[in-house]
């Protein structure tokens, strides 16, 4: 079966897929260590929808994203050891170590924004896009979110003011099926986040997102359909976390999640469904592969060397480039 996508694009996403995993697994053996004193919420096992995606998107577009960012910053061109530094709390990292995991940004490679607020990044994506069309620039905005978001009434705002404006955004919903640890069927009666939008308008439709060629071929399609001004899209990727809702651990055994499930899914990786099918397709070699990581892993290496032999931010970095304000009591002046 051809997949109908040039060998260069499909060993780019492979790359970068793969780039993601050893990132995230590299956090998994270093949060041990306790240097990095920020929660962390990994992306192990969704691989494919930020590669996938991103695989679609030019440097003027813009992205936004929530708490599980880490791919998605990675797969829209952003730095290793600027990630890894925010991480350990420095101040060569992308917020100068004031940020931390979920606040990511990288406005040179688009990523504007990163909201810890579960589905925070969404009305923040449809501005973006209004901003776009109000200045009739061809460009997209594109939110990644999880199914839990759907809940937010932030989500149907957003929706509604993106239909009756017609903008050009991407509504990406990462579906793992679980919010923190509550299952999709307990908080929503229907599964249908893809058809969400049809109340407003908004055409939508579902992949599997653990397939990167489907990912790359579902989001090609809205994303020329959004640059030809037939408005916002959503696509629901449905996937799984290997690791629990935050923290390098997994949570089944805190009864969380059934270990079957999790069991299930693993063997579902999206990584070797795509190793596979270069290997079928005489597309890359084993031997190949095997360098890819070695190179991969150098490159995380020194993101790691980066990070630990860069300096804390100066006490005097405190409040500068965030926004306070002193509370003031009633009846004072």
């Amino acid at each position: 079966m051809k997949s109908g996508i040039k060998k260069s694009e499909l060993l780019k996403i492979y790359s970068m897929m793969l780039r993601i995993r050893l990132f995230e697994e590299r956090i998994v053996d270093l949060y041990i260590e306790q240097e990095m004193r920020v929660p962390v919420h990994l992306c192990i096992g969704q691989e494919a929808i930020a590669a996938g995606i991103c695989g679609n998107l030019s440097k003027e577009d813009y992205l936004f994203t929530n708490h599980r960012c880490h791919g998605h910053a990675i797969a829209n061109g952003m730095s290793l050891r600027s990630i890894m530094a925010e991480l350990y709390g420095r101040s060569t990292g992308c917020c100068k170590g004031k940020g931390g995991s979920m606040h990511l940004v990288d406005p040179d490679n688009g990523i504007l924004a990163t909201s810890a607020i579960v589905g925070g990044a969404i009305p923040l994506a449809v501005g973006a896009a209004l901003k776009l069309k109000l200045k009739k620039e061809r460009h997209i905005s594109v939110v990644f979110f999880g199914d839990g978001a759907c809940d937010q009434g932030a989500f149907y705002e957003s929706l509604n003011f993106a239909a009756l404006k017609n903008l050009p955004v991407l509504f990406v919903c990462e579906n793992n099926f679980y919010a923190t640890n509550s299952p999709q069927a307990a908080r929503q009666p229907l599964d249908n986040i893809s058809e969400r939008g049809e109340m407003f308008g908004i055409k939508g439709f579902r992949c599997d997102g653990n397939d990167a060629i489907a990912v790359l071929k579902a989001g090609r399609r809205a994303i020329k359909n959004i640059r030809r001004g037939e408005g916002p899209f959503i696509l629901e990727c449905r996937t799984y976390r290997w690791k629990g809702h935050v923290g390098p651990d997994c949570d089944a055994e805190r009864g969380c999640r059934p270990k079957h499930e999790i069991d299930l899914w693993t063997k579902r990786c999206p990584i070797k469904k795509l190793e596979g099918y270069l290997s079928r397709k005489k597309i890359i070699t084993k031997e190949k592969m095997g360098q890819l990581r070695g190179e991969l892993e150098s490159e995380i290496n020194d993101a790691v060397a980066f990070a630990k032999n860069s300096p804390f931010p100066d006490e005097g970095e405190l409040y500068k480039d965030v926004y306070y304000r002193e509370a003031v009591c009633p009846g004072q002046s």
